[in-house]
């Protein structure tokens, strides 16, 4: 059966008290998962990460970007996702190679991948002269009450967070998606109880995209038929690595160090971590590249 294209939507309700966001991740996890051979533990927690960076990609404008990192202490190491406005979004894990048993629920145990001890950093590049770092402690590992904490604590901003992937044994993203709700002042008590007791019963993401859900229905599951969508984007697996951009790396590299490649391997071949694309370079292009890492003679 084809795939439904994934999709974000998002709007606000409840009067514009409560923004909202809800993504269909399902073939850029594939993608991710295809692209980096990652066992199922690793395509969990990648694909979490990516599906929450979709979302914090789709809060840019124009051409500003983030990239998102989670530091953890479990055998997954690093994980790096990079999004932006347009619902374009790459990522990779350094340790593709993770597969765990099930937890206590009989899920995936993407804490266990993961780490419980170490840290989410958000770096934003808004297009000034720094780039905005945010930065907290992990306080699962499951992501997503993660990703809650940081809109809490680093954007001061309530938020619920949901993330899911469904992954079959033999590596198959059946399904992948989350939402964020993001509470604006003006709330009552019992209009956060009612939100709160919705997040708490409402059923995972990846059953209710099995059972056929879009996005929008997801958003009316939290929040009921008062729901305004003021748009909605394509989510998209795209890198931004060229052979052009890799040979710019290696002519970055310097004079010596390129003519040391020359001299001991007579070749290179470069992968690109966010796609796992190679590129590879002859003597014949390496040597040219060496003459553009010559400086220029003075006059």
């Amino acid at each position: 059966m084809e795939q439904l294209k994934d999709v974000l939507v998002r709007g606000t309700a409840w009067g514009g008290k409560i923004r909202v966001f809800a993504v269909r991740t399902t073939q850029l996890v594939s993608e991710l998962q295809r692209r980096h051979g990652t066992l199922p533990t690793a395509t969990a927690a990648l694909g979490r990460a990516a599906t929450a960076g979709a979302i914090m990609g789709s809060m840019l404008k124009g051409e500003e970007k983030l990239t998102v990192q989670v530091k953890g202490d479990g055998p997954i190491g690093q994980i790096v996702i990079d999004a932006n406005a347009h619902g374009e979004v790459r990522g990779y894990v350094d340790n593709p190679d993770v597969l765990l048993p099930s937890n206590e629920h009989g899920k995936i145990d993407v804490a266990g991948g993961v780490g419980r001890e170490g840290f989410l950093h958000i770096i934003k590049d808004l297009g000034l002269k720094d780039p905005y770092r945010g930065s907290v402690p992990l306080i699962s590992g499951e992501l997503a009450e993660d990703f809650t904490y940081y809109f809490a604590l680093s954007e001061q901003t309530p938020s619920a967070v949901g993330l899911g992937v469904l992954v079959e044994a033999d590596g198959t993203v059946l399904h992948a998606g989350g939402f964020i709700v993001q509470l604006m002042p003006g709330l009552t008590d019992a209009e956060i109880t009612r939100l709160e007791q919705a997040v708490g019963t409402m059923p995972h993401v990846t059953a209710l995209l099995d059972q056929g859900e879009t996005p929008e229905e997801i958003l009316r599951w939290l929040v009921g038929d008062d729901l305004q969508i003021h748009d909605t984007m394509d989510i998209v697996f795209q890198c931004k690595c060229s052979k052009d951009r890799v040979a710019q790396t290696l002519v970055s590299l310097g004079e010596d160090e390129l003519q040391q490649i020359i001299e001991d391997d007579g070749e290179a071949e470069i992968v690109c971590h966010f796609c796992n694309e190679a590129y590879t370079f002859d003597r014949e292009q390496l040597e040219k590249l060496l003459e553009q890492a010559r400086p220029e003679p003075l006059q």
